[in-house]
């Protein structure tokens, strides 16, 4: 079965002669951006706290959004009647759609996986709900992502062979049915999901299941779940491989500086996580020296930037000690304001990233990165 989807096409660029990592650019119904690049998540059509305006800002040339999330609220035919998910939320860059497939395994304690599909109830309700590849397919042809993701299952970690082997088979099984569902493949592309847990064979028969239906993009999912970096690097190594030189590969739910630098490396083009928002949110900030807990006390008097190395809007305009204060106030603008400053913090390193790729020294960057940001902890300083 073939695609003759036009809606994303992928640019290579360069290709770093010291890594092996690659520059290309992603081109997409709604602009295109360049790659390696972080997607900021909008799990509910926002991404927390921050303005599409502040975003475009940063030069984030796309950001993510859940079906799950959307699907159960305010639902997907509300934003179909709103003029779809770009015009909902008033962001006219690129976007691209999770299936709900992680959201369904992860946070529904009560779930039954049938080959039609899963059940599970609501998070926020306690509802019996359904959700199958054709719905989730047509949840996302509702929302007008540019880019949809497969349905798929994602096996924790650990799990044993037998279930994953099951699991990996399920999933191809459930990408085809994605694709005969799909409505929209000249202006949406949908992307396959590589399963397989940390076994390598399950991951090569994954690779090669969805690498023969042709679709426009692969995403590696199942990493980031528990595992050790350096298994999720050796799963990176044998996997990316597999995939079409000439297709964006995504890597789902990662979003520490280390995992953005040693998965270009690898040649992953496309990362998202929540964790810069979320760790925001607690007061911790990503710096050039390593995290930066601003809601200690250590600071109650520290008027210098979040980071001295860094141009963002907070660190041009306010101090530790004022970003404290918010936050031990439980004023909103305190997290608005370290959500701002870790946000660009990753869009800036990517950013390096590409130029280190285009000046042929990736390996360069990322030794000096870590001893830079290995510098900085909580309790030292820097």
């Amino acid at each position: 079965m073939g695609s003759d989807n036009v809606a994303i096409k992928y640019e290579l660029i360069k290709v770093c002669k010291q890594s092996g990592a690659r520059l290309g650019r992603v081109h997409t119904p709604h602009g295109s951006f360049d790659t390696p690049a972080f997607m900021p998540v909008g799990t509910q059509a926002t991404v927390k706290t921050v303005s599409p305006e502040e975003l475009k800002a940063m030069d984030a040339g796309i950001i993510l959004s859940n079906t799950y999330h959307l699907f159960l609220r305010p639902g997907h035919k509300l934003i179909e009647r709103a003029g779809g998910l770009h015009r909902f939320m008033n962001w006219d860059r690129a976007i691209l759609t999770d299936s709900g497939g992680f959201q369904v395994f992860s946070l529904s304690a009560m779930r039954k996986i049938k080959e039609e599909g899963v059940e599970f109830r609501s998070h926020l309700n306690g509802d019996r709900l359904f959700l199958s590849p054709e719905l989730a397919t047509e949840i996302q042809n509702a929302l007008g992502s540019d880019i949809m993701m497969a349905f798929d299952e994602c096996p924790p970690y650990p799990a044993d062979y037998d279930y994953v082997k099951q699991s990996v088979e399920r999933t191809s099984r459930w990408a085809e049915r994605c694709l005969k569902a799909h409505a929209r493949p000249d202006d949406q592309g949908l992307f396959a999901i590589v399963q397989g847990g940390m076994y390598e064979d399950l991951r090569r028969q994954s690779a090669a299941d969805l690498t023969s239906l042709d679709f426009p993009g692969y995403a590696i999912g199942g990493l980031s779940v528990g595992e050790p970096k350096d298994v999720m690097y050796e799963v990176l190594d044998y996997t990316v491989p597999l995939l079409p030189a000439d297709k964006p590969r995504y890597l789902m739910g990662v979003g520490s500086p280390d995992a953005l630098i040693e998965g270009s490396i690898r040649g992953i083009d496309m990362f998202d996580c929540v964790l810069p928002t979320r760790i925001a949110r607690n007061g911790t900030c990503m710096t050039s020296r390593g995290r930066l807990v601003v809601r200690n006390a250590r600071y109650a008097e520290d008027f210098g930037p979040l980071d001295p190395a860094c141009d963002c809007y907070t660190c041009r305009n306010y101090s530790r000690a004022y970003i404290r204060h918010l936050i031990k106030a439980d004023e909103t603008f305190g997290i608005r304001l370290t959500t701002i400053h870790n946000l660009h913090f990753l869009l800036k390193l990517m950013q390096d990233v590409r130029q280190a790729i285009m000046e042929d020294r990736l390996l360069d960057f990322r030794d000096r990165f870590f001893a830079e940001y290995g510098l900085f902890d909580n309790d030292k300083g820097f």
